[in-house]
C-alpha cells in the first residue's frame, strides 16, 4: 500500500510538472504568445533579459504579426531595449495598444518600433529624458554623442532625421527623468506616434 502511494505522489508530480511545463512554454518573460501563434502581449518593464526573451519567442514562434501591449512602464536597460525594438521592427511586426494601456520612457521607444502602431480607448503615452548614475540627457548639449544612438535608432525604425531629432529632443526636454510627461493628443498627432 505505501508502495502504491509512493508512486502515485510520483506520478502526480510528475503530472503537476509536465502541466506547468506546457502552460508556461507561450510565456518568455513579459511576453506571451497567444493561442493564435501569431499574436503575443507584452506587459510589464523591459530589462536585460528581454532581447533573449524575445530571440527565444522569435525562434518558436516565428510567425508573430503584431503585439498587443498591456503595459510597459519602461527600460532597464536602454541598450537591449534599442536592440530588441529594432529586431521587432525588421521582422515586420506591427504594435498596439490595449485598452487602457499606459506605455512609458523606453516603453515609448519599443512601441515606435512597429510597421502599423495602433490603438484602443483611454491609452497613455509618457515620456521623459533618460539618465544613468552620473548625468542626465539634458546635461549634455544637443548634437552630442550620448544622443545619438536614440536618434539613430528612431531612423532606423522609419523616421526622417529631421523627425528623429525633433522627437528624441521633444521628449528629453518634455520632463526630467525622475517625473514624466504624458503626451497630448496635439503631440501625439505631430509626431505621428499611430500611422492611424
Amino acid at each position: 500500500m505505501k508502495t502504491q502511494k509512493f508512486y502515485f505522489l510520483i506520478l502526480s508530480s510528475f503530472l503537476f510538472l509536465a502541466s506547468c511545463s506546457l502552460s508556461n512554454d507561450r510565456q518568455f518573460g513579459i511576453f506571451e504568445v497567444m493561442e493564435d501563434d501569431v499574436t503575443v502581449i507584452m506587459d510589464g518593464t523591459i530589462t536585460s533579459n528581454s532581447l533573449d526573451d524575445f530571440i527565444a519567442l522569435d525562434d518558436a514562434f516565428p510567425n508573430i504579426t503584431q503585439i498587443n501591449i498591456r503595459e510597459c512602464d519602461g527600460s532597464l536597460d536602454d541598450e537591449i531595449n534599442l536592440e530588441m525594438s529594432l529586431r521587432v521592427h525588421e521582422a515586420g511586426i506591427n504594435t498596439h495598444l490595449l485598452e487602457n494601456a499606459d506605455i512609458q520612457s523606453g516603453g515609448v521607444d519599443f512601441f515606435l518600433a512597429g510597421i502599423e502602431r495602433t490603438t484602443e480607448a483611454n491609452t497613455g503615452i509618457g515620456v521623459h529624458s533618460w539618465a544613468d548614475d552620473v548625468s542626465m540627457a539634458t546635461d549634455y548639449p544637443e548634437g552630442h554623442e550620448q544622443h545619438q544612438p536614440y536618434i539613430d535608432y528612431f531612423v532606423a525604425i522609419g523616421f526622417s532625421q529631421q523627425e528623429a531629432e525633433d522627437f528624441y529632443y521633444f521628449t528629453i526636454y518634455a520632463a526630467p527623468a525622475e517625473d514624466i510627461h504624458w503626451m497630448t493628443e496635439a503631440e501625439i498627432e505631430q509626431y505621428g506616434i499611430f500611422t492611424e
